[in-house]
């Protein structure tokens, strides 16, 4: 089989797959994957699919369907058979009694890998009929603010639509962590350090300990009672866990589990003054709320899980069951919180919402719907190797759940006015959806002016059949000539089909995810929408309706 057949039939593979439109990405992964030698003339390549995509793009469905059944049936045969991809099962998961968690630090704004973790382990806990808990860790009160708290509850409730059995707030918990490190103490397990950081640091890395390690649990408790009652300045001392100095896991190093800050908490002010670190906290109150199953990226490490169960053991709780997976990578986009907070600072992007982010409030507001995580949980899965995440997959996944009901509007970039002689005045509706016709239509009174864009008056050849999209053919000589209405005249001779839009229209830009603008107008009927409402601007991509001016509208570009 030719390199050109195969490609014409992955195009119409991946169409079929995604209600009729086929993706460049996922169509040269399929190549490259059956031939990698093709990697070392990626121009060529990309332009063939290219051009074997625009052609299939343009087939009906029903069309691509026939053909794939006809010149490669395994791969249709192969699409109706997958199954949806489900859940590994968990180990000593029982029924109704599983407890997992969303634990994110209101320190800044979600993005889409936080999302993915969110969905594992909400649908864990819908797997297993158990409960999930969102548990917003803030005790880091220099970071943490009630705008990131209200974002994040926005962004997994109502937009990803996650419904947690439970909300907490960790600083909420303050008098039973300070219980909980008072225990330690008595125990002999923790012990207030004064040394300074530097200090602290150069003897865990030469594993050597500090004179303040041999304390007595009277002394200690005694710092202990100073530092929550506000006796000491900021910073001027620790509480430390007493683990090995020996041990080659140096987070077992006696580590800090509390430290002093006067900063004013967004819920507590000033009532706290010595706060938990993260291993501390995040071990205690797993326990506190019974959670069984700990669900979260290979990041954090074996070595911090050995301190945690370590910190769990003293505490006398049993350690949860935890299950790791790879860091969920969006190639090309920045997703840490200090990057993105300089990038703003610096104006190369205006704000956390930004069309060129990856945070859930940019996808938001760009189009991407909560249907596209759920499935991409389902394409990525819980591979301990990570996952590297293409936009491509992305968009392909969203525009297969977005062809199904986005209504189609023609726009018209750079509009140019066109007389075509000749043209009845008529009255013509088109539907809303091309395969829903109980969605409606739209109205149009046409004659002979149209607006068609600057770029389409560019490419017309002399005395070439054309036509504006569902309403007339036409031909370019010294100037534009009606010649008919059918559409199977055109069919069979036609070159060209336009967009177009007439006297009565609306303007429009559309802003792109490099934040440049798409200038021109769009039909009438466009005034109709609400802010909020994503649509199909045929030939050009599915937008999302911003905001609406009084002499404008405002669409973000959601893709093609």
């Amino acid at each position: 089989m030719s390199i050109d057949r195969e490609i014409r039939n992955f195009a119409l593979e991946n169409a079929v797959r995604f209600n009729g439109r086929a993706n460049v990405g996922a169509v040269i992964g399929k190549i490259i994957g059956a031939h990698p030698e093709l990697k070392k003339d990626m121009k060529s390549l990309s332009q063939k699919v290219s051009e074997a995509i625009n052609k299939v793009n343009s087939l009906p469905l029903k069309k691509q369907k026939e053909e794939l059944e006809k010149n490669a049936p395994e791969l249709l045969i192969k699409d109706k058979k997958a199954k949806q991809k489900e859940l590994p099962e968990l180990k000593d998961a029982v029924m109704g009694k599983v407890v997992t968690r969303l634990p994110p630090e209101p320190s800044k704004y979600n993005h889409i890998g936080h999302a993915l973790s969110f969905l594992i382990n909400y649908l864990y806990a819908k797997k297993y009929k158990g409960k999930c808990l969102l548990k917003f860790e803030d005790t880091n009160p220099e970071k943490c603010t009630k705008e990131y708290a209200e974002a994040m509850e926005d962004d997994i409730m109502n937009y990803l639509g996650i419904k947690p059995d439970k909300i907490v707030y960790i600083s909420d918990d303050m008098g039973h962590m300070y219980q909980k490190a008072e225990e330690m103490i008595i125990k002999g397990k923790a012990y207030v350090c004064f040394c300074k950081r530097e200090k602290m640091q150069d003897l865990r890395h030469k594993g050597k300990a500090c004179k303040c390690r041999n304390n007595t649990v009277m002394k200690n408790n005694e710092f202990w009672h100073n530092m929550i009652n506000k006796k000491y300045k900021d910073g001027e001392c620790t509480l430390r866990l007493k683990g090995d100095m020996k041990s080659n896991n140096h987070a077992m190093r006696d580590p800090v589990l509390f430290r002093i800050s006067y900063a004013l908490h967004f819920r507590h002010k000033n009532k706290y003054c010595a706060w938990p670190l993260y291993d501390f906290e995040n071990a205690v109150e797993d326990c506190n709320y019974k959670v069984t199953h700990v669900l979260r990226s290979i990041e954090f490490g074996k070595m911090r899980e050995e301190l945690q169960n370590f910190i769990k053991n003293a505490i006398g709780c049993k350690p949860q069951i935890v299950k790791e997976y790879g860091r969920y990578n969006i190639r090309g986009a920045v997703t840490q919180g200090r990057v993105i907070r300089k990038l703003i600072e610096e104006g190369k992007v205006s704000g956390w919402d930004d069309p060129s982010l990856v945070t859930l409030k940019a996808l938001k507001r760009r189009g991407i719907v909560k249907e596209t995580y759920y499935k991409l949980v389902e394409e990525v899965g819980l591979s301990p190797a990570g996952s590297n995440i293409d936009w491509t997959i992305i968009s392909a996944i969203n525009r297969s759940i977005l062809d199904k009901k986005a209504e189609r509007f023609f726009f018209v970039e750079n509009p140019v006015k066109i007389k075509i002689q000749g043209a009845p005045k008529q009255r013509i509706s088109i539907n809303l959806h091309p395969e829903d016709t109980a969605r409606g239509s739209r109205e149009f009174v046409t004659h002979e002016d149209f607006f068609i864009s600057s770029e389409d008056l560019d490419g017309f050849e002399e005395s070439k059949l054309n036509r504006l999209m569902d309403c007339m053919n036409f031909v370019k000589k010294d100037k534009f000539i009606f010649d008919s209405l059918e559409y199977n005249k055109f069919k069979k001779h036609g070159h060209k089909i336009v967009q177009w839009v007439i006297d009565e229209h609306v303007k429009v830009k559309v802003r792109m995810p490099d934040n440049t603008y798409k200038v021109g107008i769009g039909e009438k009927a466009l005034h109709k929408l609400d802010e909020g409402a994503i649509v199909q601007f045929t030939r050009f991509g599915f937008c999302k309706l911003d905001q609406k001016h009084k002499d404008e509208l405002e669409f973000w570009f959601t893709h093609k």
